[in-house]
């Protein structure tokens, strides 16, 4: 007997260290990137290839409209505010073009302004985390109250009550996570065009920003672009421009039925 309880003592004190650190994905909260080979020609892109279309399924995530019909959803991340935001609130005031903001907790603090302008111009306020953590590591409690500090906030600032939309930060997710967000009320949004946009450090030009935007066009595209990008503001008028000459419109997210589309 002695021989056996040893051992056995030795796994139970190792194991009890270990789930304390051991991955979050062990226990069945794989995390997954949401990257995906680009569109060309019109044609959809990959996302349907890369291994985690059930799961985004499952929980009824957006990531594209309706792929037979020109409609496009223009969706930015305001992670924190880099002096473009208000052109690019122009620009869809201008064009009559509705988008969603996704904003974290460091904008909403930071740009109260411009959030309200957000909601008077009718466009959609989203839930991007307080402080951008990646959700798949931390526990539900948590994952509420990054959602809640955010969505409490932007009501006080807009008068608007509850938030539909949220997007994972960095785009990582797990089933736990999306099953998490989906409990709480709100619709996990993704995407279907992007491009590196977020570094402020290797801005290349509005046409840099509008060849990789036109480029990746097709029908359906939910377009995620960085508010803090100075290519953005400058192409954004010629993009939204460009794309109705070549047929397409741009449409609200809470237009979009999920369900119709599967």
């Amino acid at each position: 007997m002695k021989r056996i309880i040893k051992p056995l003592i030795v796994l139970t004190v190792l194991f009890c260290f270990l789930n304390v650190t051991i991955p979050v994905s062990a226990h069945g909260n794989q995390p997954f990137h949401f990257g995906f080979k680009k569109s060309k020609e019109g044609k959809l892109p990959s996302i349907a290839e890369e291994g985690f279309m059930d799961t985004l399924q499952k929980h009824e995530a957006i990531f594209l409209g309706n792929t037979d019909k020109k409609e496009l959803y223009l969706t930015f991340d305001n992670g924190y505010e880099n002096g473009y935001t208000a052109r690019i609130l122009d620009v869809l005031k201008e064009k009559k073009v509705p988008a969603a903001f996704f904003v974290t907790g460091h904008f909403v603090q930071d740009q109260p302004e411009l959030l309200k302008r957000m909601a008077a111009e009718n466009h959609l306020i989203g839930n991007h985390s307080w402080s951008h953590p990646d959700m798949t590591q931390v526990s539900a409690t948590q994952i509420k109250e990054e959602l809640d500090k955010v969505s409490q906030e932007v009501s006080k600032l807009t008068g608007r009550q509850g938030m539909r939309f949220v997007r994972p930060p960095r785009g990582i997710f797990s089933n736990r996570m999306l099953d998490v967000c989906r409990e709480l009320g709100y619709t996990n949004v993704f995407w279907s065009i992007a491009y590196k946009d977020w570094d402020i450090k290797q801005q290349k030009g509005g046409s840099y920003a509008y060849g990789n935007v036109m480029g990746q066009l097709h029908p359906g595209a939910v377009i995620l672009l960085h508010s803090v990008s100075s290519d953005n503001a400058e192409a954004l008028g010629k993009i939204i421009d460009d794309a109705r000459q070549k047929g397409y419109e741009f449409y609200s997210l809470d237009t979009l039925n999920v369900k119709k589309y599967r």
